[in-house]
């Protein structure tokens, strides 16, 4: 399934295509022409038959050598289907624009990025008809920006590596340079960089800390990111809400029944936050003779 980590793995690069060239040269060290525009292009590659193929970010690079296409794929884990999708990508979009198709592959696990590494091959055992070779950006090469002057000196890629790497014990460095740096560029790309990095925070700890840090320098309230943080606050609270009262619900239905209920018991139920288990125990509440009865199979 597709999700906001994906999108923002490539659409960062829609955002700040300069962060491709850089990335090529800085992390992957793979010369390439200053580019004298960026394009962005049509993502869909379906042919006339009905069978349907996107490429994640697709731009055109001019440069003075010629244009060049970038084709981004954000990938989550190994699928062995972009053996066959990948190497028809480039065939397909050099068909149709006449100019050379650059496969890079984005990823936050270093298993996947050695999956996406290996060239994909096809023809005879000593003769290759075809090799594609992706260029891959994950958390083996993509450098980990802790330095606040680093990431000031380099926003985008400071923002491509908290992406990468907005986890574990480097994830407060990271986060809190990448705060600085964002300071630093106008407001607008700020919020629209904070909503990438917040989309790729897997880490609990990690995406509270991220958006305690942009509260207080008030990008991230800005931006329509803010108006889905406070749904799911107001959202979480309605949750809590429901749980407490069911979770009185049952011990009332016990105390209304005349069932003793231990101080052991009534700890557990108000620390449950599971609704679904508070349900069953209020029905059982209804008919039990002993509080123990609630957790019977649980």
């Amino acid at each position: 399934m597709v999700g906001s980590s994906h999108e923002a793995m490539h659409r960062i690069f829609q955002k700040e295509p300069t962060l491709l060239t850089n990335a090529l040269q800085k992390v992957l060290g793979v010369e390439f022409p200053e580019p004298r525009e960026f394009v962005a292009l049509n993502v869909d590659v379906t042919e006339i038959e009905p069978v349907e193929r996107r490429v994640d970010t697709l731009l055109r690079a001019e440069t003075e050598e010629g244009a060049y296409l970038f084709v981004v794929e954000s990938q989550g884990e190994a699928d062995g289907r972009k053996r066959g999708s990948w190497p028809y990508y480039l065939s397909y979009l050099y068909e149709k624009y006449r100019c050379e198709p650059v496969l890079i592959v984005t990823t936050q696990s270093s298993a996947t990025a050695r999956w996406a590494a290996q060239p994909i091959e096809f023809g005879l055992q000593g003769w290759k008809s075809l090799t594609v070779r992706p260029l891959v950006l994950g958390p083996d090469n993509v450098p980990v920006i802790a330095d606040e002057q680093e990431a000031v000196g380099d926003p985008p890629l400071a923002v491509l590596s908290a992406m990468t790497h907005g986890k574990g014990r480097n994830a407060a460095a990271i986060l809190e340079s990448l705060a600085a740096a964002l300071k630093t560029i106008d407001r607008d790309s700020a919020a629209v960089f904070v909503q990438f990095v917040d989309s790729c925070l897997v880490d609990s700890r990690a995406k509270r800390m991220w958006r305690d840090l942009m509260t207080e320098i008030q990008y991230f309230w800005r931006h329509e990111l803010a108006e889905q943080v406070r749904e799911e606050g107001r959202e979480e609270g309605r949750e809590q809400g429901r749980v407490q009262e069911r979770a009185e619900m049952v011990l009332r239905l016990l105390d209304w029944r005349g069932v003793p209920v231990s101080d052991a018991v009534r700890e557990r139920v108000n620390a449950c936050t599971d609704l679904e288990r508070l349900e069953v125990w209020a029905q059982r509440a209804t008919h039990a003779t002993d509080a123990a009865e609630l957790f019977t199979d649980v």
